[in-house]
């Protein structure tokens, strides 16, 4: 796996608001970003009045993220020996703002409800970019919600992207949070999605984080699908904990599942911690794409099942990605909370 480019150089504190709550936005002008951090493989540019920066390797594979809010749009690396062998692996859906892709939540643990992201319609900032012989490029984002100081950096390889969230807590007292980086992945159709390496893993039936980007809510995630002429309702219990028996976890159904060590699991001194990695199946297209998880505890994979055609479009796409969703993280104050996700892959 390509090594993330060190998170060493992180922006200063700035002065921050005395609750957790996002800021006003601000308007970015991409002329200027250009002039400051633009270079080879990393281009700043506007697309249908959205700021945009675009990534690109020198194998060709390329990546897109918007920047008022640090919303990966498209991940197209480079899978066959041809010449024309990208395929994109995020499912985006444009409207009034687009939803789909990689998206960053936090959201503040101590509400027992859960709630809105506390960087939803945060003021984004571009700290800095940088590159190696164009075959390792990084643009660091920053922005400030309330007392944390939050950096998120998006990191692009040939073979793999990764994106890496950095959060300070600047405040008098510790912080509560759920942070999770959900991607929705693209697949050719409904049968033969799968995901492989979960064998002997508990996981528990919950609904995702609310985000900005979310393409199912919470309540249409959890859900139960109708089936058959009499329109039963088939679905699994929330709060009941299962081990996952199959190599191949089938997509094809419509599930919303916490992958990780029960709470309670996690008071001892020893216990079974999640893999840190699986792998995407695609029977349709032929890949396969290996989703990694650093610093966080859980792995959120949730599947639309027969409400995937609600946005019209002929893919399939699965919700997933790593979180700290049933035990919160603490971070102390003055302290500092890093955790990664990287999708890789070795179709090539």
């Amino acid at each position: 796996m390509a090594s993330l480019i060190s998170f060493s150089l992180l922006p200063k504190p700035k002065a921050v608001r005395s609750s957790i709550s996002a800021p006003q936005t601000q308007t970015i002008n991409t002329e200027k970003l250009e002039d400051k951090f633009g270079r080879k493989g990393i281009k700043f540019s506007e697309s249908n009045n959205i700021p945009m920066v675009e990534l690109k390797v020198r194998n060709g594979s390329s990546l897109k993220l918007s920047l008022s809010d640090a919303h990966v749009l498209s991940y197209k690396p480079k899978v066959y020996w041809k010449d024309e062998g990208f395929e994109e692996v995020l499912y985006t859906v444009d409207g009034d703002e687009s939803r789909g892709g990689v998206g960053v939540v936090i959201v503040n643990g101590e509400e027992p409800k859960g709630g809105s992201s506390v960087i939803s319609g945060c003021d984004w900032s571009v700290k800095d970019t940088d590159s190696d012989a164009i075959d390792a490029l990084q643009i660091e984002l920053s922005c400030t919600a309330g007392v944390l100081d939050i950096t998120y950096i998006v990191s692009l390889y040939p073979v793999s992207m990764a994106t890496a969230l950095v959060v300070k807590n600047n405040g008098r007292k510790p912080v509560t949070l759920k942070p999770g980086i959900m991607s929705y992945l693209r697949f050719k159709k409904r049968s033969g999605a799968g995901i492989q390496g979960l064998k002997g893993c508990s996981y528990c039936p919950n609904p995702p984080l609310s985000s900005p980007f979310e393409l199912l809510s919470p309540s249409e995630a959890m859900k139960a699908e109708s089936s058959g002429w009499f329109g039963s309702e088939e679905g699994e219990k929330p709060g009941i904990w299962a081990v996952e028996d199959s190599v191949i976890t089938l997509l094809e159904k419509k599930m919303s599942r916490i992958y990780g060590a029960p709470p309670a699991e996690r008071l001892k001194a020893v216990y079974n911690t999640p893999p840190s990695k699986f792998e995407t199946i695609d029977q349709g297209r032929g890949l396969f794409f290996r989703m990694i998880r650093i610093g966080f505890e859980e792995m959120y994979v949730g599947s639309p099942g027969s409400m995937w055609d609600k946005y019209g479009k002929q893919h399939y796409f699965v919700c997933t990605g790593p979180t700290s969703m049933l035990v919160p993280v603490d971070v102390a104050s003055g302290e500092t909370w890093r955790g990664a996700m990287v999708i890789e892959h070795d179709n090539l």
